[in-house]
């Protein structure tokens, strides 16, 4: 029943449209279709010329490895009953550093807004630490924390956190003051500034932190694996560059980068399920 009703309701709103929108609105399907088997296309001549160059020695196999030694590689773990362990490791530090990267830069930009003297004060400390090489504190962190999966969180955020802070302060600059004033006029408390209208026109920005924290946060995960870790793929890398076994770095790099791609098309999907509730 509740089937038909919404067959009717699509076919009442389809009858509204005229049929320059439904041309307009095939196109944009059409487009959409267009790019993404482009996409999956450069992917499988990209993979297929790989494997080719590799089995006509084009290549060096030994040092490149190849896509059917990649899926060797993989059943291979997946049987020693490994594979889901490592992935999963990486994934958790990646997650918890991308979370608290995110949240503390955040609450930290709203501080340095809501101060505009403690903004002032910081901002070339801000700018200095931002241009320090994180990975340089690795082994500090280390001795800080000792080794093991904090210290790789910490590296993550040392790697994410101002770039998040730098970001999302930027963009609260950058709202309309004219929207500020009116608020302020009518008796808005800086609060309510906050809530009623930088947050809410920093939204984009915000989102924005997020894309570029997903890269950021796997940055720091895999240099603090390849300094401390006993598991995860950043030390799957680092044995098997260790022990020439390259077809274990390729496979762990490939998980990597399918990982990573996935944590990107989630931010996506949270951006748009936040826009059609909005």
């Amino acid at each position: 029943m509740l089937k038909r009703k919404a067959r009717k309701a699509m076919a009442e709103t389809s009858t509204l449209i005229s049929p320059e929108h439904q041309e307009f609105l095939r196109q944009v399907r059409l487009e959409k279709t267009r790019i993404r088997f482009t996409q999956v296309l450069i992917l499988v001549i990209s993979f297929g010329l790989w494997e080719i160059f590799a089995r006509a020695n084009i290549v060096d196999s030994f040092i490149t490895s190849q896509p059917t030694r990649v899926l060797k590689t993989i059943f291979s773990l997946y049987e020693e009953g490994v594979l889901f362990h490592h992935i999963g490791i990486t994934c958790l530090e990646t997650v918890i550093g991308f979370v608290l990267g995110t949240l503390l830069g955040t609450v930290i930009a709203i501080i340095l807004w809501w101060s505009e003297f403690l903004s002032k004060v910081l901002e070339p400390y801000l700018v200095v630490l931002n241009s320090l090489p994180k990975i340089a504190l690795g082994p500090v962190f280390i001795v800080w924390i000792g080794a093991g999966p904090a210290a790789i969180i910490v590296m993550t955020l040392a790697i994410s956190l101002i770039v998040t802070v730098l970001e999302v302060l930027n963009g609260f600059l950058s709202i309309d003051k004219e929207k500020i004033k009116l608020v302020q006029t009518f008796g808005g408390t800086k609060f309510q500034v906050l809530t009623k209208v930088l947050l809410p026109a920093s939204f984009p920005t915000i989102i924005n932190a997020l894309k570029i924290n997903v890269g950021l946060s796997w940055v720091g995960v895999i240099v603090g694996e390849f300094l401390v870790s006993k598991a995860g793929l950043g030390y799957l890398i680092v044995y098997g560059g260790q022990v020439f076994k390259l077809d274990l770095v390729m496979t762990s790099v490939i998980i990597l980068g399918v990982a990573a791609a996935l944590m990107y098309q989630g931010v996506v999907y949270l951006e748009k399920v936040l826009v059609k509730n909005k």
